[in-house]
This record gives structure tokens, sequence and C-alpha cells, in this order.
């Protein structure tokens, strides 16, 4: 058996404590071996959860202790850039929470420094692992669905007052807003499912009272092959739409409920037997308006994004996610800005 593989992780908020941390603790060809914070409280967190980890103030302080295989940086979107360039300098393989930066020159920017130092480089889009995904990749890859013309996927949360914190105030530089946190997801399922996309437009609006950044987003893709991706993101939803409506010229899929791998992850639960199953009153249903039954929700599986990256690590493999792939996602997110602004569709091939 190989040994574990090192890994350093920058950033303990909701990103590095709920996600990246259990996440790497619990694949036993890593070890989360360095964390950077400085918040006394989560330093504790630290301690007390993963008590072999050491804990440093900054970056510098973390590639100046060494001994490390893998950086994963789940810092505050604005330095992702600042940050993951500092790794790779430092000749380490990164993994990079979305939004993968705020701007695609920026990411266009870690990409290059990454091949010219040949470094593995990857971004945790780890809703491509999410039930309802998998199991709607499975439907149309056996033919199920016939030819897609219309996919509709919604991440919905219904939070009336704004939250403190950069996640929801400050300006372009933070990166903040729906848009870059839950479109990044939609807009990579989209992506991953139908392929580039030819034009967009949007709708992007601040619906709160106090709200800095938009919180109440859709978007309408066109993609290269005719399929047409509708995407609604928002926090203030007070009732929600089905999570995925996807429309074939043979059938239908449709699915409520959000996968269970987040609520989770947040409850302090660990992958293992039984990880990702949903309920089955809340499995999806296949056909059309005269004849359709429930199918069962694959499970979701975040521990995959990992397993895949310790195989591309060790054997040079591919990588979970092209990085490629995030900056197609950012161009997209740029394009519905200025859409949403002057009030026209975007082309973009």
């Amino acid at each position: 058996m190989s040994a574990a593989l090192r890994v350093g992780l920058v950033g303990y908020g909701i990103a590095g404590a709920v996600f990246h941390a259990p996440l790497v603790a619990s694949n036993p060809g890593l070890e989360l071996s360095t964390v950077v914070t400085r918040n006394p409280e989560r330093r504790k967190e630290i301690a007390a959860a993963y008590p072999g980890a050491a804990v440093v103030d900054d970056v510098p302080a973390m590639l100046e202790r060494g001994g490390l295989d893998l950086v994963v940086v789940a810092s505050p979107n604005r330095l992702h850039v600042e940050h993951t360039t500092e790794v790779l300098r430092a000749g380490l393989p990164v993994v990079v929470d979305k939004p993968f930066a705020p701007t695609s020159a920026a990411a266009r920017d870690l990409v290059a420094e990454a091949e010219r130092r040949e470094l593995p480089l990857t971004v945790f889009q780890n809703r491509r692992w999410d039930n309802d995904f998998r199991t709607l990749q499975g439907l149309i890859d056996a033919g199920e669905l016939g030819r897609v013309h219309r996919f509709e996927s919604r991440f919905e949360r219904w939070v009336p007052r704004p939250k403190a914190g950069w996640r929801e105030s400050g300006g372009p530089e933070e990166a903040g807003g729906v848009l870059y946190d839950l479109g990044s997801h939609l807009i990579d399922q989209a992506l991953a499912l139908f392929g580039p996309v030819a034009s967009v437009y949007a709708e992007v609006d601040v619906r709160r009272p106090g709200s800095e950044v938009d919180d109440d987003s859709f978007l309408a893709l066109t993609h290269v092959n005719g399929v047409r991706s509708h995407l609604w993101v928002g926090k203030f939803a007070a009732q929600h739409g089905p999570r995925l409506r996807v429309l074939g010229d043979r059938a239908g899929y449709t699915k409520f409920g959000l996968d269970p791998q987040e609520a989770a992850l947040r409850a302090g639960e660990r992958p293992g037997q039984g990880w990702g199953i949903e309920a089955e009153e809340l499995h999806g249903l296949l056909g059309t308006v005269e004849d359709s039954r429930p199918v069962r929700t694959e499970p979701g599986a975040y521990p995959a994004f990992y397993d895949q990256l310790v195989t591309a690590l060790r054997e040079g493999s591919a990588l979970p996610v092209d990085p490629a792939d995030a900056i197609a996602g950012l161009e997209i997110i740029e394009a519905a800005r200025h859409s949403a602004a002057k009030g026209e569709i975007v082309r973009l091939s």
C-alpha cells in the first residue's frame, strides 16, 4: 500500500469545514496534515475533530512547514488566485474550491501557471456527484428520454435576510452572490451534460433589502447542439420548484428535493456504508403525462472526487474536473452579467 498523500487545507469556513476536511479525512489515500486559519474558534474545532492536523496562520507558514503532497484552496473567493498561485510556485498540486477565480482571465492565468510547472490543477465541482445529476446522466446515456431539448435546473433557498460575511456583501472582487456560488454548480452541470454554449440570456437581480449582491437570478443558455438550459438560482424563494425537469422527445424526468450529502456533512456525518441514499418518496418521475413511473435515485457520491484525484496523482490518469470546464463556466457568468446589464442576448460562438 502506498503512503497516504499529505494534504494542506487553506481555509476552514463552510467549504473547508463542511466539505473538504471531512472528505479528505475519510479517504484512506489522504491525510489531513495542515490547516490554514487564524480564527481561534475554528482552531479549537480543528483540534477536536482532527487532532493529528497542524494549524498555521497563513499559506507561507504552511509551505515553510512543508511535508505536503497536495493543497486544497478553500479560502474566500477573492483569495483563490493569490493562494493557488503561491502553492503552484511552491511546486504542489492544487484543488481549488468553486468558483475557480473571480474572472475567466484570472482562471486562464492559473491554468497557464500550472501547465508551465507541469502540476495537476483541478476544481471542486462536487455537484457532478449529486444524486439527481448522476441519475439524470444514467437516464440520458440509456436513451430513456430520447433526444433532450430542454433542461430546467434550480438551486433555490429561502433566506429572506442577508447573512453577514463576504458571500453576501462587497464588490465584484469578492466574487460573491448566487451566480458565483450556486450558479457555478448549475452552469457546470449544464455544460457537463450538453456541452458548449452558443448564447446566454440572463436576469440578475437583488431582491432582499440590505443585500449587496445578486440573490435571485435566471439564465437561459442555448447550447451548440440546440438544447436549451433554463437555470434558476436564488435565496429568496418562498416556495421551491422542481430541482430538475428535463424534457426529451421520448419522455421527461422530474425530480424534487436536494441531494442529502451536504445536509449530512453539516450534521457531522461522514461517508461510509449507506452514504448519499435518499428516501424512496423523493425519487423522481420518468415518463409522460400519460404514463410515468418512479425512478430510483442513484446514491450521491462526493467521495468519488477525491478517490479519482488520488488515482490521478499516483497514476497520471485524468483529474476529476478539467479546469478548462471551470473557465467555460466563468465565461458564462460574465456573459450573464453583461446580458442582464444590457438586456440583450450575448453570443459566445
